[in-house]
């Protein structure tokens, strides 16, 4: 009988541990978010992320809050002898924050680790064809796993910052995949507010990406990256690099995408009065 009894307790204490987790998460994040902006930190983010004072005030204080929960929760670890520096740690959250100025706030659930190489890395690609599966060795610039890790050149982010409006931004793309993996599939539809959202998401995603396909098959001039008409998940993560790095061309040439980019990320980045070429 006693044992039952503790039985019965340990679970009823476990039941209320698992009602009040996302309570108390939440009660410790607001207290990170109140805590004091560092002066350096600021000073990062305005040397490294050129539409940082084009965001409004609230925008901006919004995005220091989500920095600051990153930082305390996800971990870098430095690859082939890297050091990982607070500019490398600031700058590559500065940027993936932006991703979550929608107020969803999940903070990238599945994401523990953040690796760093130096440069382009090597990584190995299992091709299978057939009855034939190969392996091979490709250069890479940033992975993002269905796991708990995601992976960055640092040398590719810098070159990304530095050129706000090429349409490139490895850790935009990595991250937007990170959204969409957050149900364990990529398939380049994140999870939406309600579900109704979903029949509207497919509808006009589906098409540019067959749009972008047509377009990259015939050699027409695209806004997007190319790469974007390989897969759903690609064409997810390129549109998402496009909305933040391009957005008066993307709006011009692809409304009904840059509106759906627009709801779901809850911003207007043509309002940032950021001239793209």
């Amino acid at each position: 009988m006693p044992q039952t009894i503790i039985f019965l307790l340990i679970t009823l204490l476990i039941a209320i541990a698992i009602l009040f987790s996302p309570f108390l998460i939440k009660q410790k994040r607001n207290q990170i978010k109140k805590r004091p902006f560092p002066p350096l930190w600021n000073s990062i983010i305005e040397n490294n992320l050129p539409i940082y004072p084009h965001l409004s005030p609230t925008q901006r204080r919004k995005l220091q809050g989500n920095i600051q929960v990153f930082l305390k929760e996800k971990q870098f670890i430095g690859c082939n002898g890297l050091q990982v520096t607070e500019e490398m740690k600031v700058t590559i959250a500065a940027v993936a924050c932006l991703l979550l100025l929608n107020e969803r706030e999940k903070y990238f659930p599945k994401l523990r680790s953040i690796l760093i190489y130096p440069t382009a890395y090597f990584a190995k690609e299992t091709i299978v064809n057939g009855n034939v599966v190969e392996e091979k060795r490709v250069i890479r610039l940033g992975e993002s796993w269905n796991r708990d890790q995601l992976i960055l050149s640092w040398q590719q982010v810098k070159q990304d910052t530095y050129n706000w409006h090429d349409g490139h931004n490895v850790v935009l793309h990595e991250f937007a995949h990170q959204l969409d993996q957050e149900d364990g599939k990529a398939e380049g539809v994140p999870i939406l507010e309600t579900q109704s959202d979903y029949s509207n998401w497919s509808k006009i995603m589906t098409q540019e990406y067959k749009q972008l396909c047509d377009d990259v098959e015939q050699d027409r001039k695209i806004v997007m990256y190319s790469y974007g008409a390989t897969h759903p998940a690609e064409f997810f993560a390129v549109a998402t690099e496009t909305f933040f790095e391009k957005p008066q061309q993307l709006q011009k040439k692809h409304g009904e995408l840059y509106q759906l980019l627009q709801n779901y990320y809850q911003l207007n980045p043509v309002q940032w009065d950021i001239k793209d070429n």
